[in-house]
């Protein structure tokens, strides 16, 4: 099924998740978080939007789902990709790409594209675990390692691939209300996707986080919500 072009911040917003639980104040923590990667409680992520058969044989990726420590709290270090790449032009982001043969695992990839791409030290990063993969309409099949990170460390943008780099509190991206559902309908069908749109701190307007930025870190919310 061919899917029209669109822009996703202009599309209705059909539902959030108001409603839905809250994550418990401790989970937000760095105890919090090392405790619930810790334990196997039963959850269930959400459905894929697309399906394999669309994408034919997924691309192993992976991404650093960046947990800073600040003194105020744990903040997530998001990326806005250069306008002028093939694979997700403009979009925010997390750290990441595709899978090398040199690439031990999937932490490896994480670890290694964070550094490539924002100059993120890895003895810095504190790897917690993983969610579970996520597959992209582009045709990856994305792996997201969350790891916390420590100061002192600096970031720098190679500007090949990444135009802008910021954090967002995790607090705001794992409250449900701020998790909206916005819908495209075309003559061929309709699609649904996850947005999470966060202000731009002085500057106006916002960082529309959206697409599968936005469904990993709904998959991040599920987790620590179970």
């Amino acid at each position: 099924m061919i899917r029209p072009v669109f822009e996703p911040e202009v599309l209705p917003i059909e539902a959030t998740g108001a409603g839905l639980p809250g994550v418990a104040a401790h989970r937000l923590t760095p105890p919090g978080l090392r405790e619930r990667f810790a334990q196997r409680l039963a959850w269930a992520p959400e459905p894929f939007e697309v399906l394999a058969s669309e994408v034919g044989d997924p691309r192993a990726a992976a991404v650093l789902v960046p947990l800073i420590a600040r003194e105020v709290g744990l903040s997530v270090l998001l990326t806005q990709r250069a306008d002028h790449l093939s694979d997700h032009a403009g979009q925010i982001s997390f750290p990441g790409g595709r899978r090398e043969p040199f690439d031990q695992d999937a932490v490896a990839t994480a670890l290694r594209e964070a550094q490539e791409e924002v100059a993120l030290a890895p003895e810095r990063v504190e790897v917690l675990g993983a969610l579970p993969d996520y597959l992209t309409g582009t045709g990856f099949r994305v792996t997201p390692i969350v790891g916390l990170v420590h100061p002192p460390f600096s970031v720098r943008a190679d500007t090949l691939e990444v135009a802008d780099i910021f954090e967002v509190p995790l607090p705001f991206l794992m409250d449900p209300a701020h998790h909206e559902v916005r819908v495209l309908r075309w003559e061929g069908g309709e699609r649904r996707f996850f947005a999470m749109p966060y202000p731009r701190a002085g500057a106006g307007g916002h960082y529309f986080i959206w697409g599968a930025t936005a469904g990993m870190l709904r998959n991040f919310y599920r987790f620590l919500a179970a």
